[in-house]
């Protein structure tokens, strides 16, 4: 499934040194703003301690992580909804994403620049989002001028669709993110954010870069989700074995931000396994038995005819497939059922 999540922040913010701690790529982490022009892409494998359990019972040869991708896009200026900075390429990838990842700099140190001279953690994040704004508000302005003509037309999704981005429009210029618009769910109102990509509709996730983690925020900062890290730190810890991060006595808070970002896409796992190998499957929270099955291939969704499934703790307790069987605890499921995080499954088609 390829959903991704850029990685986003106002120059030096340690976006780039984040990407490379998740990733472990070689990218440009220059003490300079825009030394990130063309986006990085990562994917890296979502921490599962259920596989390795798993894998154990079956004996497989192979183990293989569900995964997450991440894209490190060039840093955001004010002004970028104008083109300033690297500003039009920066909103042209970040529209590309599924979520946001945006990283804010709380840390001091003179050698490493800020784009304004200062530390200022939520003047940051008002830049940001003020940028996102004013680029979803234009794309609001073309489309209601399309709208205005379909409806003239007498085009029934464009009487409908009018005050859905009326009401998107009013939100965004009080200054609340289109998310926050309070809009009722409705298949109009789900045609039209689909078909927008508004920036400020996807789902934040704030990633606090800071020298100390234990650190109390101020209440503004701990009300926003958020993961907090020692980005430079976390780089670092990247290359130590676990040995050798106990030795230290300093343990890696990456795989929150990993598992947090895997949570913020909607998405989740189900599992096979047997003797060739163990593998986390990615789906879309509320995904079916069939739609389950694409995600292996296309035709397991297409030709499906039921899928046999236990809950991975169960399976467990029982030792074996086989022994789940005779057990009574596997059950056979059809086309309705909705897949459950953990589901262990074998399709029939």
């Amino acid at each position: 499934m390829s959903l991704k999540a850029g990685i986003v922040g106002l120059p030096n913010v340690g976006k780039s040194t984040l990407f490379k701690a998740l990733s472990g790529k070689a990218v440009d982490i220059n003490n300079y703003p825009f030394c990130t022009i063309e986006p990085n892409v990562g994917v890296v494998p979502v921490p599962d301690v259920r596989l390795g359990k798993l894998a154990a019972m079956s004996k497989s040869a192979k183990i293989v992580p569900a995964v997450v991708e991440f894209v490190d896009i060039a840093g955001l200026v004010a002004g970028a909804s104008k083109g300033e900075g690297l500003g039009n390429k920066f909103l042209a990838n970040i529209r590309e994403a599924d979520a946001i990842i945006e990283v804010v700099r709380l840390f001091e140190n003179p050698n490493i620049i800020h784009v304004h001279d200062r530390v200022a953690p939520e003047e940051d994040i008002d830049i940001i989002h003020t940028e996102l704004i004013l680029a979803d508000l234009e794309t609001i302005e073309k489309r209601k001028l399309k709208t205005v003509k379909d409806a003239r037309a007498g085009k029934k999704d464009a009487l409908a669709e009018m005050p859905i981005l009326e009401t998107i429009e009013s939100a965004l210029q009080a200054g609340k993110l289109a998310r926050e618009a309070g809009i009722a769910e409705s298949e109009d109102s789900k045609r039209v954010f689909r078909e927008l990509q508004l920036l400020t509709a996807k789902p934040f996730l704030f990633v606090y870069n800071m020298s100390d983690p234990e650190a109390a925020l101020p209440p503004e900062l701990a009300a926003r989700p958020h993961v907090r890290l020692d980005v430079k730190i976390e780089e670092e810890l990247f290359s130590m074995s676990a040995d050798e991060q106990a030795e230290f006595g300093i343990s890696s808070r990456i795989n929150d931000l990993i598992r947090e970002t895997y949570s913020l896409l909607g998405l989740m796992t189900f599992f096979t396994t047997g003797e060739t190998e163990t593998r986390g499957w990615t789906i879309r929270r509320g995904s079916t038995a069939p739609e389950a099955g694409a995600a292996i291939h296309t035709d397991f969704k297409d030709r499906f005819i039921r899928a046999e499934v236990i809950n991975w703790e169960v399976l467990l307790l029982a030792g074996s497939w086989s022994a789940a069987r005779e057990k009574g605890t596997l059950r056979l499921e059809g086309k309705e059922y909705v897949v459950q995080d953990g589901d262990v499954m074998v399709f029939r088609v």
